[in-house]
């Protein structure tokens, strides 16, 4: 992917001091370096063996001096900060709170749409105490969901993505209803079906070569996913409508 990737996104140490001194006018490049030795920011390395850094390194960057000027975090602190950023949290608000599921993740509007899909949450990557306490969850339920097939951990380890927060957190909130675990099978059965429908809508782009007809795929895959899910809150809605049961 690095070979894709144009040279101008890449600058070197002296570009960074350049763009942190406005802000933070006591850096140097030795403060840099030592950054790096702790592991802070892991710059990638030209063949010569220069530094490269790319604009998200400089956002990593801020981060650590301002946290170490503004809140006088010591270093353990803020590498426990950005490690946890790694996997999709907020940082910790001034308040002195922890690092947070990000709001966009767990609100949506009214009907989502392929803009909406294209925000794909599945970066984010809980514990599985984070995700209980995001979703308000006991444990004895997420087993549950678990053993249902309605939650699932990612396959790139022991963690849980943004779209399993949002199913745990509707079954916490439908919970209150009566609704259990036991009670959403049907949804997960539903789901599959429209699954399978898309897929033999898409396996013929997937087929072909090429990046545009993978890119093709995708949009598809986000416009019929959106599409899938107003039909269905449509549906539901019209049918519990007291004016068009009556």
């Amino acid at each position: 992917m690095s070979a894709a990737v144009p040279a101008r996104v890449y600058l070197s140490i002296g570009e960074v001091l350049a763009k942190l001194r406005p802000d933070f006018p006591d850096v140097t490049i030795s403060k840099i370096r030592f950054l790096e030795s702790e592991g802070l920011v892991e710059p990638q390395r030209t063949p010569s063996g220069y530094r490269k850094f790319t604009h998200e390194d400089i956002s990593r960057l801020r981060y650590v001096l301002g946290a170490q000027r503004d809140q006088y975090l010591p270093l353990k602190v803020i590498r426990e900060h950005l490690a946890a950023m790694d996997r999709g949290l907020e940082p910790p608000d001034a308040a002195g709170a922890g690092p947070r599921v990000p709001v966009s993740v767990v609100t949506a509007g009214e009907y989502p749409t392929a803009d909406n899909f294209a925000r794909d949450p599945k970066e984010l990557r809980l514990s599985r105490d984070e995700l209980l306490e995001a979703a308000g969850l006991d444990e004895s339920v997420l087993a549950a969901l678990e053993s249902y097939g309605l939650v699932q951990q990612r396959r790139d380890g022991p963690h849980y993505d943004g779209d399993a927060l949002l199913v745990a957190k509707a079954a916490a909130e439908m919970s209150g209803f009566g609704i259990e675990p036991r009670h959403l099978r049907s949804f997960k059965a539903a789901a599959d079906r429209e699954v399978g429908l898309i897929e033999q809508v898409v396996t013929p782009l997937l087929r072909q070569r090429g990046s545009e007809a993978r890119a093709r795929a995708e949009e598809t895959v986000r416009e019929l996913a959106a599409l899938s899910v107003r039909l269905h809150a449509s549906l539901v809605k019209g049918q519990l409508d007291p004016d068009i049961r009556r």
